[in-house]
């Protein structure tokens, strides 16, 4: 259809948002300046009032939206630590055209914050640069621009067929959405069809993987390097429980259960010997199911891994404390856990995505973990993942982010053929 494709005020917007640094603190650390996201999502809901839509929500969390087992350890705890977490990482709400019932709307959620790290901004008439550009502030320009499109081309977009946006803030850093689109979803702001917008080349994904992550702490004594035998050496122990780690689970999860052996750290100097430290593990799973049994494999390794350590070292003078202390000095504690997975179904809709030229996401492709997550389970609902680009192939999170003119008008185009025909359903 005519107009689908961005115009010179989209790129502007797009430009203005990419040059607004919105990483939240989880991503940019304790005494970073607060992000700007807010104000991005004034700019953004002020193009979106050109176009027909109408701000209904902007406004950050509340304080016991985060008194929850499924809200990370690591966001309860920066919430707790820092003044001002919640009100700086505020959520949009967007709608065009009244309140319809459920059946009648169809909601879109993008999310305008990022990972940390300033990326040149530019774009060349082709090709836009910068941190955000794919995941996700590309999308969500691109977004407006289809429902434009839309509205222009059926008038039943917006009278008779409801359009909802969240855009959010909290998808990156670890917060899994849990003080942005889990609020939102929770607060009744879905649809009958919820589209999330993250780079899937413009394949319909009706999945989402949730993670867990498993920290492995040690607290023990230090020692001078001239009596290193006298504390506890956690060096040496993190890095033995690694790799046994890696070989016990590399074997016993499935192919899609990978545990990621991640993070670990004791000390930076070299004349010392670290009693403490801990090592991270992040276990990414496709059903509850299947992240509880990762999680007891994960359990399972630690106890195994300290007791061959015990075994190894207890006959080595400077390992023998630590080898026979291994098993009290050694707790398992979960940062992340719990959280839902997204696997659905429904044959009219996902017929509508087909007549509406967007393919499905092949069965044997492996889903990715978003905040399409916490859709999972709503009655008469279906949700999907869609977006232009891939996560990795325009290298979201990493140097060089970009979004390409055409793929973001793309994707403008399957949004608007997508709300045509929902409409004259």
């Amino acid at each position: 259809m005519s107009g689908d494709r961005l115009l010179p005020a989209d790129h502007a917007l797009l430009l203005d948002l990419l040059d607004l640094p919105t990483a939240g603190p989880l991503e940019t650390g304790p005494g970073a300046p607060p992000p700007r996201l807010a104000e991005a999502q004034l700019h953004y809901a002020c193009a979106a009032a050109r176009i027909g839509l109408d701000t209904v929500h902007h406004g950050p969390a509340g304080a016991t939206d985060l008194d929850r087992p499924d809200v990370p350890l690591t966001v309860r705890q920066a919430a707790a630590a820092q003044d001002g977490f919640l009100a700086c990482q505020p959520n949009l709400v967007l709608r065009l055209g009244p309140p319809m019932p459920l059946a009648r709307t169809v909601m879109f959620n993008v999310h305008l914050d990022t990972v940390a790290g300033h990326e040149p901004v530019s774009f060349d008439g082709r090709r836009f640069l910068g941190r955000g550009a794919i995941d996700a502030k590309g999308p969500a320009v691109a977004l407006l621009a289809g429902i434009r499109a839309a509205r222009a081309a059926e008038p039943l977009v917006g009278t008779a067929a409801g359009v909802l946006v969240q855009a959010v803030s909290g998808e990156e850093g670890g917060a899994m959405g849990t003080f942005g689109t889990r609020v939102l979803v929770e607060a009744g702001h879905v649809g009958a069809l919820n589209v999330f917008c993250e780079p899937t080349g413009l394949r319909y994904l009706p999945r989402a993987t949730a993670a867990a992550t498993a920290r492995l702490r040690v607290r023990g004594e230090d020692a001078v390097d001239d009596c290193p035998g006298d504390g506890h050496n956690a060096t040496v122990l993190l890095g033995y429980l690694a790799q046994h780690l890696a070989r016990e689970l590399g074997t016993a999860a499935a192919p899609r259960e990978r545990v990621c052996i991640a993070g670990i750290g004791t000390g930076p100097l070299h004349n010392r010997v670290y009693g403490r430290g801990e090592l991270l593990l992040n276990i990414p799973y496709q059903d509850a199911g299947s992240g509880r049994r990762t999680e007891a494999a994960v359990e399972s390794a630690v106890r195994s891994g300290l007791a061959a350590f015990r075994r190894e070292f207890a006959g080595v003078p400077e390992f023998a404390r630590t080898a026979a202390d291994c098993a009290e000095v050694t707790g398992l504690d979960w940062l992340k856990r719990g959280l839902p997975t997204l696997d659905g179904a429904d044959p009219a809709l996902e017929s509508l995505l087909q007549r509406a030229g967007i393919d499905r996401w092949p069965a044997h492709e492996p889903a990715f973990t978003c905040d399409a997550i916490w859709a999972a389970g709503l009655p008469d609902t279906f949700t999907v993942v869609l977006g232009p680009g891939g996560l990795a192939a325009n290298r979201a999170h990493a140097e060089g982010e970009f979004a390409d003119l055409d793929q973001l008008d793309g994707f403008a185009a399957a949004v608007a053929r997508l709300l045509v025909a929902f409409a004259r359903r």
